[in-house]
């Protein structure tokens, strides 16, 4: 199957823990995986295992913006310049597409190879928000480069996109959250744990987002009850105690294999629902919603930034999909 995925929640619902076990299941089974950490508190390179100054030493995608502009225009002729792209500027004919298991100048610039356990998986960050951003910058504008990627990414069988998102409701100030098969909010037994649930389901209601629940930090069948009682059939299953992830957190994390029984079950449980997904996918939904939110965007500020007229850069005839094929 071909899945986008995405983790959302709290801050310190346990949403990054949570993504990183997903991906190391995935590059268990031997599946192509890229994962990407649009939270701008960058947490999910240490949570793949990287140390401290690895983590830091990864490539911010938002300093390669231009590059990544000017790869995916490719000949595109309704795009005048990488300089009008914005972050929900959609494909048309001509653009460069991404796949997974390809090597492009993006993934040269943007990705490293993380190896788990013998597997290894493509790791992309949006970077962190820097102390020269403070007062200047909107740190929305960092995970921009993450959602132009995704509008232009065609996934293919048996390849997993798995994406750390901003925390809270934060991921509605674009049109991202709409960009993925399946999305897990991570939430804990609490009335805040809950409350970026409600926020989440009201604001997707209109856009068909597939929202599954993910109860973490689970002590007891109180806490199951909780969750039962405030998300319904949404909740999908529910992590407890791990040592295997204490030990993760302390930067000594033992084998993957060695992850207790129950919460294996829990993740190959996570990929089944995922790959569930794929029969629901809507490539022609999928392509005007990102019009949408593109023209949107155009419209309060993306014109009068560019000096362009973006809304002229929507193909009319195009529609991404599996057997769209890339171009020069």
């Amino acid at each position: 199957m071909n899945m986008k995925t995405a983790f959302v929640g709290k801050g310190g619902s346990g949403k990054t823990t949570l993504s990183s076990l997903f991906v190391r299941h995935l590059a268990t089974t031997g599946s192509p995986v890229v994962a990407v950490d649009a939270d701008i508190n960058q947490h999910l390179g240490p949570a793949l295992g990287l140390s401290d100054t690895e983590a830091r030493r990864l490539p911010a995608m938002g300093d390669h913006l231009g590059l990544i502009k000017d790869y995916l225009r490719g000949s595109n002729p309704r795009i005048a310049s990488a300089e009008t792209m914005i972050k929900t500027t959609p494909p048309g004919e001509g653009s460069r597409l991404l796949r997974v298991r390809e090597d492009n100048p993006v993934y040269e610039a943007c990705a490293r190879p993380v190896e788990l356990d013998g597997d290894t998986v493509r790791l992309m960050a949006t970077g962190s928000f820097t102390e020269a951003d403070l007062g200047v910058a909107c740190y929305h504008s960092k995970t921009g480069a993450v959602e132009l990627c995704l509008n232009h990414l065609v996934d293919g069988r048996d390849e997993y996109v798995v994406v750390d998102m901003t925390a809270g409701s934060d991921s509605f100030a674009s049109g991202m959250f709409t960009r993925f098969d399946i999305t897990f909010l991570v939430a804990e037994p609490t009335r805040k744990g809950t409350s970026v649930y409600r926020q989440y389901k009201e604001y997707a209601r209109d856009f068909g987002i597939d929202l599954k629940v993910v109860g973490n930090k689970v002590q007891g069948q109180d806490d199951i009850d909780f969750l039962k009682d405030e998300v319904g059939d949404d909740l999908l299953l529910t992590f407890g105690h791990s040592d295997w992830v204490r030990a993760m957190e302390k930067g000594r994390p033992p084998r993957f294999e060695r992850l207790e029984d129950e919460n294996r079950r829990a993740l190959r449980t996570l990929q089944e629902t995922v790959d569930a997904s794929y029969a629901r996918r809507d490539w022609e939904r999928y392509t005007e919603q990102m019009v949408h939110f593109h023209l949107k965007n155009a419209q309060s500020w993306g014109n009068e930034r560019t000096g362009a007229d973006l809304a002229a850069q929507v193909d009319p005839a195009f529609v991404l999909r599996e057997a769209e094929t890339a171009t020069a």
